[in-house]
């Protein structure tokens, strides 16, 4: 198929179960055996899980309780982060033998435009392979890797050989793959859209192609002609080296449930504190605060207010903080307090001055 846009060759590499990855690394004993980084005590949530504990149901997230119900033998380990990410820096050293177009997502994933590349090499399916094997030979960790002309495309495909294996999807492919995707794999789709796309009839990419974009703008808001757009391959978004943040923010579990407002004044004062000086560190400020509220029962509820001004010192978050916690009755006692800032005066600096970059398409060799 032609397409009416320039074509990128993108890499999506994303390290094989991380963190659980980098403890067996480190610990031989602990290698073939179900880990999990994160807390098994009551209170206690699985930050990773191991390939081998995954195959239990243990996941990210979960509560520490569950997935040693889950797993009797699971072996929890302390999170380590000073040493993952000393070794996401390794691995990003190699991205950028072959590119500066590196964009990070977090420390175990990242994109790279090797459209034009350092090594000279025609083929991202080569350049992906070198890579993982870099990696592999550095660090002894496992990635894999999808491969395609878009960032949207090579994100989907780099789950699809998991773990320590890629996909390459080739220009004249793109349309197929799409169409024969379940939508529950398309990028972004979350459990509850998902289910809503049942509810619709769209259970593959050729179901959600065959909807017009007035009914997917109808039913799906500003992510209709999102939906409309990825199934036809059209995602223009670039590779930014230097992504800007679109939120900060700073949260905390507590060891024991709250059920007062009384007892949550104190420790906003600290999540305040904390975010302050995140913002001081980023030089950033932002107008619209978010109170986040997790329950004992693990219901998440968020609550937002925008003021006219950017603010960044803790006493106005912590103001408007307060009032969000008083803004109605809590549902139930509290495991998990956070406040995030966004609408950031970042945005105002954001690239109107950034241009899409226009690649002359010749012979497209993946």
């Amino acid at each position: 198929m032609d397409f009416n846009f320039p074509l990128r060759k993108i890499i999506h590499v994303d390290m094989d179960a991380f963190y659980a990855s980098v403890e067996q690394h480190d610990n031989p004993d602990l290698k073939g055996k179900p880990i999990a980084v994160g807390g098994g005590s009551k209170r206690g949530v699985v930050s990773a899980a191991s390939y081998e504990a995954r195959k239990f149901g243990v996941r990210s997230a979960m509560a520490g309780a569950i997935a040693r119900r889950n797993c009797p033998n699971l072996i929890f380990v302390k999170p380590r982060f000073d040493r993952y990410k000393e070794v996401s820096m390794q691995i990003r050293s190699i991205f950028f033998e072959y590119t500066d177009l590196v964009e990070p997502l977090s420390l175990d994933e990242a994109y790279l435009d090797v459209t034009e590349n350092k090594k000279g090499n025609p083929s991202a399916t080569l350049i992906a392979k070198e890579i993982r094997q870099k990696i592999l030979d550095k660090t002894g960790l496992t990635a894999s890797a999808g491969i395609s002309i878009n960032k949207f495309i090579a994100k989907v495909a780099s789950d699809y050989n998991k773990p320590n294996g890629q996909k390459t999807v080739n220009p004249e492919e793109v349309i197929e793959f799409l169409e024969n995707l379940d939508i529950r794999k398309f990028y972004g789709v979350g459990k509850v859209t998902a289910e809503k796309m049942y509810r619709l009839g769209i259970f593959t990419g050729s179901d959600l192609k065959s909807k017009s974009l007035e009914f997917l703008e109808q039913h799906f808001g500003k992510n209709g002609a999102h939906y409309y757009k990825v199934v036809r391959g059209i995602h223009l978004s670039s590779v930014k080296p230097h992504r800007t943040p679109k939120s900060v923010g700073a949260e905390r579990t507590f060891f024991e449930n709250l059920s007062s407002e009384i007892f949550m004044l104190e420790k906003l004062e600290n999540i305040a504190a904390e975010l302050e000086r995140r913002l001081q560190k980023s030089k950033i400020a932002g107008k619209t605060i978010t109170l986040k509220i997790k329950y004992s029962d693990f219901t998440l509820q968020t609550r937002s207010k925008t003021l006219p001004y950017y603010i960044g010192s803790k006493d106005l978050i912590l103001d408007t903080a307060k009032e969000l916690l008083y803004q109605s009755p809590l549902e139930n006692s509290v495991r998990l307090l956070g406040i995030s800032l966004a609408n950031l005066n970042t945005e105002k600096e954001k690239q109107s001055t950034e241009k899409e970059s226009v690649l002359v398409q010749l012979k497209f060799d993946f």
